[in-house]
């Protein structure tokens, strides 16, 4: 159908306009003496061009559209169509149907209108694809499909709509009703009610009661106790989206039932699984989570994810060692059946890192089978430790992480201390190639942990990963089989190290596995001689204290880049930075070429993990850190302060979201 030139309606009615002056112009020239009627000539055009509106857009749409449209089978094969349906000259609509008009210009005539005030938000290349666009407007939800022809002129489109708001709408109620699990635990039950009387700890079980089933009975979900301490709940998408919005506030109510024993649960939730026995199961890696972190929060894990609130409280520390006892008896068991050991640290490995993994070389020995320290001498913060070692004449227990890999088999095992993450490890390769992993970590858990690992010891309330390891040497052999000296003060450095010399995060065990390195030789002044630093560590040090800024009862230092000898500086500093009054925690940044690094530490009143967490980093409760790639110190500095608002915001709600 050959298409004739086309006007749009804007030039159509100022030519009919003009054409009109025109003529009552040339009249009253050629007659003055009919003034009267050329001004009665003006009205009446004027009145025409209004009245006549309507007729002019059939006009425009006829000759937009050709004149074989109007009156054509086409035009009334889509005038029939159940769908509304509308012709675009342009933007410009030409003509519609009367289901377009009726539903969604709700009856109203627009015709020679712009489609995207009729429609706000269509998209015309979204419409020609093949799924549509799903448009909402305030005649309800429509999917639409678009056609377009290229003529002469303007382009010519066809809109079809299909009406999607009753679809849209169990679509909705479908998404919210979807099944939730819940699993409720009760952090350290047999600890906090081992001491009570029956009558003190029913009355306290039915308060605990009480406080989850309040919860609960908010929605129309249902509850049910399935041992000592624990509970499960299912509950609709609905409800679990109104508990996070206000931040799972059963955790503090919990909390505040006993404040004087340390009173906490921990929740994990499943959400939005394809299946109620999936939701079962992300609902309890989620409650592994939760506990892995040190307890009193909630962990909600979906296909996207986890996502955590709380964890503003210390970990509740286990007094019994039978789980310490258990994980000994399977750590020589797995060492005995394997052909070699390599273990490693995390990146920068500091005291508790190369303390934990030499203690764990001498269980390695003890069971006599080949075992070496896998370090990258020239980065590490221990290289005192490793000196001493050497000195000691056990040279051969490091080796570089890219010599280890060429002794390493489908037998091999890979021992982890004093991290979870695989991202933090020494060497991933090294991760990947062993046959069997071990971890021994006392970290709080985050997203990124070593899933594969055949043996766990992970304990987020002990204060390091040298006090774990303590605990295991002392269920590992016979009564003359004990570390050397060296080896005991590494052990008892990296205690010292993470407590801060016994003063933070420490507990009865913690003592006590003091006490079994003091028995095996360890010196404390030998130990402490550990922590000595150069001059121009030192310099390194105080500079960086001297840069410190104040920030919301933070200690923030901003510093360029600093010599790979003076890297220790950059914890040492975070820590003395505490000693300051009315410092809670501290954060020291350095430029690392296009990297940030940032070290942070606390004295317990400020949860540095969830604020590290934030950044794409982790720790613990008091000692975390994180690397910002490609970042500038300006965009580092502005990235902190948004995540200590943050948490500053979340710790006036009573509880922090990571």
């Amino acid at each position: 159908m050959k298409q004739k030139p086309r006007w749009t309606l804007e030039m159509f009615t100022m030519g009919f306009a003009l054409l009109a002056a025109a003529l009552s112009l040339l009249l009253l020239v050629v007659q003055p003496a009919l003034g009267p009627v050329v001004l009665v000539v003006a009205v009446v055009c004027i009145i025409l061009v209004v009245v006549s509106r309507y007729r002019i857009r059939r006009w425009a749409a006829r000759w937009v559209t050709g004149t074989s449209f109007e009156n054509s089978r086409t035009q009334y094969s889509l005038a029939s169509l159940s769908q509304p349906a509308a012709l675009l000259s342009g933007d410009t609509v030409v003509w519609y149907n009367l289901p377009f008009r009726d539903r969604v210009l709700a009856g109203g005539d627009q015709l020679a209108g712009r489609v995207n005030k009729m429609l706000p938000g269509l998209d015309m290349a979204q419409c020609a694809g093949p799924d549509g666009q799903v448009l909402a407007c305030v005649s309800g939800t429509w999917r639409i499909h678009a056609s377009t022809v290229k003529g002469e002129g303007e382009k010519v489109s066809i809109l079809i709509l299909n009406d999607e708001t009753a679809l849209r709408r169990v679509e909705l109620e479908y998404k919210a009703s979807r099944p939730g699990y819940m699993i409720f635990s009760v952090d350290g039950y047999d600890d906090v009610f081992s001491d009570m009387l029956d009558s003190e700890s029913a009355r306290l079980l039915e308060r605990i009661n009480r406080t989850i089933e309040a919860m609960i009975a908010r929605g129309t979900g249902f509850l049910r106790r399935v041992a000592n301490g624990r509970y499960i709940a299912v509950v609709e998408e609905r409800q679990l989206e109104q508990f996070a919005q206000q931040g799972y506030d059963v955790l503090d109510k919990i909390r505040a039932l006993e404040p004087s024993i340390n009173l906490s649960i921990s929740i994990g939730i499943g959400r939005r699984a394809p299946t109620l026995h999936e939701a079962q199961e992300m609902a309890v890696q989620a409650l592994d989570m939760a506990q892995g972190r040190g307890g009193d929060q909630a962990a909600e894990m979906t296909p996207d994810g986890f996502t955590f609130y709380g964890g503003v409280s210390h970990g509740v520390e286990k007094r019994s060692k039978v789980r310490s006892r258990i994980v000994a008896e399977a750590l020589v068991g797995l060492i005995k059946t394997a052909d070699h050991v390599v273990i490693m640290g995390h990146r920068m490995s500091d005291l508790d890192a190369i303390g934990s993994a030499e203690g764990m070389l001498r269980i390695c020995k003890i069971c006599d089978v080949p075992a070496v320290i896998a370090v990258k001498r020239e980065a590490t913060l221990a290289s005192s430790l490793i000196n001493a070692i050497e000195d000691a004449g056990q040279e051969g227990d490091f080796i570089d992480p890219r010599s280890a890999l060429s002794i390493i088999s489908k037998e091999t095992l890979c021992i982890v201390v004093d991290t979870y993450q695989v991202g933090q490890v020494e060497c991933k390769e090294i991760l990947e190639k062993c046959g069997k992993i071990a971890v021994i970590d006392h970290h709080r858990k985050g997203v990124g942990y070593i899933e594969n690992a055949v043996l766990v010891c992970h304990e987020p309330y002990a204060s390091s990963a040298s006090e774990l390891v303590t605990e295991l040497l002392q269920y590992v052999g016979t009564r003359d089989d004990k570390p050397t000296r060296i080896e005991a003060e590494g052990l008892l450095a990296g205690i010292m190290l993470d407590t801060r010399n016994f003063s933070l995060h420490t507990g009865v065990r913690t003592f006590e596995a003091a006490a079994a390195l003091r028995r095996y030789g360890a010196e404390t002044e030998r130990a402490w001689a550990l922590f000595d630093v150069s001059l121009p560590e030192y310099n390194a040090k105080a500079s960086l204290v001297a840069k410190a800024q104040m920030y919301k009862g933070c200690a923030v230092v901003l510093s360029g880049e600093l010599p790979a000898e003076a890297q220790v500086a950059v914890p040492q500093a975070a820590n003395d930075l505490l000693s300051i009054e009315g410092v809670q925690a501290s954060f020291v940044a350095v430029q690392a070429g296009s990297m940030v690094k940032i070290s942070a530490r606390s004295m317990g009143q400020v949860n540095v993990q969830v604020i590290m967490e934030s950044m794409g980093g982790g720790g613990h409760q008091t000692m975390a850190a994180t690397v910002l790639k490609h970042t500038t110190m300006e965009q580092a500095h502005a990235h902190l302060c948004a995540a200590i608002d943050a948490y500053r915001a979340a710790q006036k709600k009573g509880s922090v979201k990571a």
